[in-house]
């Protein structure tokens, strides 16, 4: 268990450090969307299924939805 659970927040650190640096807006929303998923995994894994419910629900859906249309609103920019 401690192996998944090292691989969740080496990955996680790694989508946080991309999206971070990434210079293309969709990009760094599609790399969002695969933070809050795997924010998602980790509060299961805690054992608080209700918050990663909320999380993929609202984090990995809703948010990303939205941004993805506010992009296609104003442009794509680096």
């Amino acid at each position: 268990m401690a192996i998944l659970d090292l691989l969740l927040l080496s990955i996680l650190v790694l989508c946080a450090l991309a999206a971070v640096r990434t210079r293309d807006l969709l990009g760094a929303v599609i790399i969002y969307a695969a933070y809050s998923l795997l924010m998602a995994i980790i509060w299961l894994q805690l054992g608080a299924p209700d918050v990663a419910i909320t999380e993929a629900a609202l984090g990995a859906g809703v948010t990303t939805i939205l941004m993805i249309a506010t992009i296609s609103k104003t442009g794509r920019y680096e």
